[in-house]
């Protein structure tokens, strides 16, 4: 067993992260919806880039969905203060969100609009990394870059708010 998870825990970042997807019936407008494609979402590890694919519910009628992808990074900072000492920090999780609502529906299938997050800034990541006072100076640590933490990917129909029909998260 720990060599299926040794094997594993290599081979994942090669292939990208993996994702959990839950469907809640309950949250839906009504019963019997059905999917054309499959809701997922990829991870790149090496850019940060996290994409949820477009695809179709069948069976809403006329209602329509809010699609929404937040995802969080961090990245390690050093700060440096007018002596020369430097300390390591890490950052403030910096959080990139995107979302639309999905309102094309053609033949009571409603059409879920892909998704997509990139890895913040370098400025976005200074400006959330907290050093001792403001005599110290941010910079990311050479040979580092923005790392993803994880994603959540929600489609939530209108009326039901706080109760997403599918959910998608983990990176890791």
């Amino acid at each position: 067993m720990k060599r299926f998870a040794l094997i594993t825990a290599t081979i994942m970042p090669m292939l990208g992260f993996l994702s959990a997807q839950s469907i809640n019936p309950a949250c839906a407008p009504k019963s019997g919806l059905t999917l054309k494609g499959s809701p997922s979402c990829s991870c790149d590890s090496t850019t940060g880039t996290v994409t949820c694919s477009q695809f179709q519910i069948c069976g809403v009628g006329n209602f329509d969905a809010d699609v929404a992808l937040s995802s969080q990074y961090s990245a390690t900072v050093t700060c440096t203060n007018n002596g020369g000492q430097v300390v390591e920090v890490k950052t403030h999780e910096v959080n990139q969100n995107v979302g639309e609502p999905a309102t094309q529906i053609k033949n009571g299938c409603l059409l879920v609009p892909e998704q997509q997050t990139v890895a913040p800034t370098t400025p976005q990541l200074l400006a959330a990394a907290t050093c001792p006072n403001g005599n110290w100076t941010p910079k990311i640590k050479e040979g580092t870059t923005a790392t993803l933490d994880g994603f959540t990917y929600t489609v939530t129909f209108d009326g039901l708010s706080g109760c997403p029909y599918i959910t998608i998260n983990s990176c890791s």
